[in-house]
């Protein structure tokens, strides 16, 4: 009978360790799997079952949570959707998250380890914090300048503080609300249907996703490798470039828009556009060293983060002297975005520092105790010091004396560029009318904006005025909110 029951024991204690060897398999070797298979709710239930910590723009929320009451509890609620939706981007239960509310994901769910005191423990207990809390860098006075001045038009606006990158102003129009995908029934498989099957993209960010010809405006890039070559200088000196100019090695004619731009100065040529001297200049400063100063200034850059991803800016670094005269001018293959070409802007305000554009000041936990924070921190540099003080009095001739009148502001310095990028079958589409500056306030020892506008469906003539006409409007604004928001914080 002893023996019996020590066979039993045996044998039960085998069957405790074969229980306990599949519960370490199960929870230990193929949790991941079990975790990740579709047909496991519970995930999604625990992600959804607290709020979501807020997206935060000058102390005030934009995000927000609402308890439905149902499985998947908490939806995603926006303030100022249209506003601000190149910035959070949604977050829905059924498609998911994009831009900052993707990038910061894991703080805003509460998920990530440096939310806690003690990490460790909550691997352990499984526990889950509740959600931090994003801070950007915005200036919402400059956001809703760039909205409003956008208006029904299609295009973006970017802004920046030349000394430290810090993104002040990210919009795209047309716009959408995020709200309308936040949560997981039938209006919202209906919203995203609608918002993916309208023409006019309402989702798409132009601001830091879409690459544009950058037309005139890149006359910057050109002018700066030209004058760090040696290629010019003197600003006021004759540039020896014929009107019309043939392109090397076709029997292809550039023209200009304006009058006077043959063997006209370089200043005179960026003050009023001239494509003939431009074009000239980039074939005699030569391939590498524009792709040099292009790459400088950050194309070719597919890492640029802010923390979400940013479309590269592309110069192309294979062509024939015909193509990098046209290349010279912002055309041909020349790509950039609205973000990319506030950076140029930038490093031309910031001593020809580009500085690394970001939009999160920082991070915190639900109490507000600070998680992470970000910082100035320059990427590369773009052009000599003394390069960099020209082109800044040329950018100052082209609002006093030339196409950039429209971004004038009383009592600030504004420098510019205007530019109308053709596109098209043989160039028949309505040009991209841009404009890119920076400003500076009569009491400050620095430019404090560096700003980008592009308008796609520009109304003004075609040829560079349109960038005056159409974006520079916009951009001044913008401008002027950043300089009376920094005019009133100095005098608090």
């Amino acid at each position: 009978m002893t023996k019996y029951i020590r066979r039993a024991a045996a044998l039960c204690a085998l069957l405790l360790l074969a229980l306990l060897v599949n519960a370490t398999r199960v929870q230990v070797f193929q949790s991941r799997a079990y975790d990740d298979n579709p047909a496991n709710r519970r995930p999604a239930i625990a992600r959804w079952g607290q709020p979501r910590g807020n997206i935060v723009v000058e102390g005030r929320p934009v995000t927000g949570s609402k308890d439905t009451g149902e499985q998947l509890r908490y939806e995603r609620t926006y303030r100022d959707g249209p506003l601000y939706a190149p910035v959070t981007g949604f977050a829905s239960q059924v498609y998911g998250t994009t831009f900052l509310e993707h990038a910061k994901d894991s703080v805003l769910d509460g998920s990530d380890p440096l939310l806690s005191f003690l990490p460790l423990w909550n691997d352990v207990t499984r526990d889950q914090n509740p959600g931090g809390e994003v801070v950007t860098t915005l200036q919402e006075a400059a956001q809703r300048a760039a909205y409003l001045g956008l208006g029904a038009r299609r295009g973006a606006v970017a802004a920046l503080e030349p000394a430290t990158g810090r993104v002040l102003a990210l919009v795209s129009r047309p716009s959408y609300d995020p709200g309308v995908l936040s949560g997981n029934g039938r209006p919202v498989a209906e919203a995203w249907a609608r918002l993916n099957g309208d023409a006019s993209r309402p989702m798409l960010n132009r601001a830091v996703r879409q690459t544009y010809p950058p037309g005139s405006t890149f006359k910057v890039v050109t002018a700066a490798a030209a004058l760090d070559a040696g290629v010019v200088t003197d600003l006021d000196a004759p540039t020896r470039s014929p009107a019309p100019y043939t392109l090397p090695g076709t029997t292809t004619s550039l023209a200009n828009e304006v009058e006077g731009c043959e063997n006209a100065s370089l200043r005179y040529a960026f003050e009023w556009s001239c494509n003939t001297v431009f074009a000239k200049l980039g074939v005699d400063v030569g391939l590498g060293a524009m792709t040099d100063t292009a790459r400088a200034f950050g194309f070719n850059d597919p890492g640029l983060r802010i923390p979400f991803s940013v479309a590269p800016s592309s110069f192309d670094t294979e062509m024939d002297r015909a193509q990098l005269a046209l290349s010279s001018i912002g055309q041909y293959d020349t790509r950039a975005t609205p973000l990319q070409m506030a950076l140029v802007t930038a490093a031309v305000a910031n001593g020809g520092s580009v500085r690394s554009p970001y939009l999160v000041e920082r991070t915190t936990t639900a109490s507000g105790r600070t998680v992470s924070a970000s910082g100035a921190r320059t990427l590369r540099q773009a052009m000599n010091p003394a390069t960099a003080r020209r082109l800044r009095d040329l950018m100052r001739g082209v609002v006093e004396d030339g196409t950039g009148a429209n971004a004038a502001l009383r009592h600030a310095t504004v420098g510019g560029k205007t530019g109308t990028a053709q596109h098209g079958i043989g160039n028949s589409g309505t040009p991209f009318a841009w404009f890119i500056g920076w400003a500076q306030s009569d009491d400050a020892i620095e430019p404090e904006v560096a700003v980008a506008v592009v308008v796609e469906d520009a109304e003004a003539v075609r040829g560079d005025i349109s960038g005056g006409g159409d974006a520079a409007p916009i951009a001044r604004e913008v401008m002027r909110a950043v300089l009376d928001a920094k005019h009133d914080h100095r005098l608090r």
